[in-house]
């Protein structure tokens, strides 16, 4: 039985279709809030509504240093929501301490949420953004805890709590 000659140029473009794949469906998904006032907020308004550092999470999909959201230690009944357009994200009851230095949460309201692959570090993670304004958030793993396995990582200087 001989194996498939498999070489880096076909790798390579099975690849790259894979990936152009993946965007395709993930644009796709992302059109459902396409038609969102906070859509057409220009970059200049984003500047002034939000302070250096949250703009720079939101907009340009920075992260915050781990241990320096004071909403690590938040456990009051409420939702997390948006910072940029005040979208319901996450119940308080979904948050847990992952041990990371982050927010986290096992699940997320749905339908507030769109995803896109980021290779940005050099290894494949899963982006998640506020699906109305697009704001980044965070990244989403596989190491949660039940009931859904999930860890929604997310930058504290994108969220805002609102007490119940």
């Amino acid at each position: 039985m001989s194996t498939p000659n498999i070489d880096r140029r076909r790798l390579l473009g099975a690849t790259a279709f894979a990936l152009t794949a993946l965007t395709s469906a993930e644009a796709l998904a992302a059109d459902a809030c396409a038609s969102s006032p906070w859509r057409r907020i220009a970059d200049a308004d984003w500047r002034k509504r939000l302070d250096g550092d949250s703009y720079q999470v939101l907009r340009r999909e920075a992260t915050e240093r781990p241990g320096t959201s004071p909403l690590l230690k938040e456990h009051r009944k409420g939702v997390f929501a948006c910072l940029g357009c005040g979208l319901p994200l996450f119940k308080s009851d979904w948050k847990y301490e992952s041990g990371t230095g982050w927010p986290s949460f096992y699940r997320a309201i749905p339908g507030t949420l769109g995803t896109k692959t980021d290779f940005k570090i050099g290894v494949l993670r899963t982006e998640y953004h506020c699906a109305q304004c697009l704001g980044h958030q965070g990244h989403v793993f596989n190491d949660g805890p039940r009931p859904t396995g999930l860890r929604y990582c997310n930058n504290g200087l994108a969220l805002k709590f609102v007490p119940a």
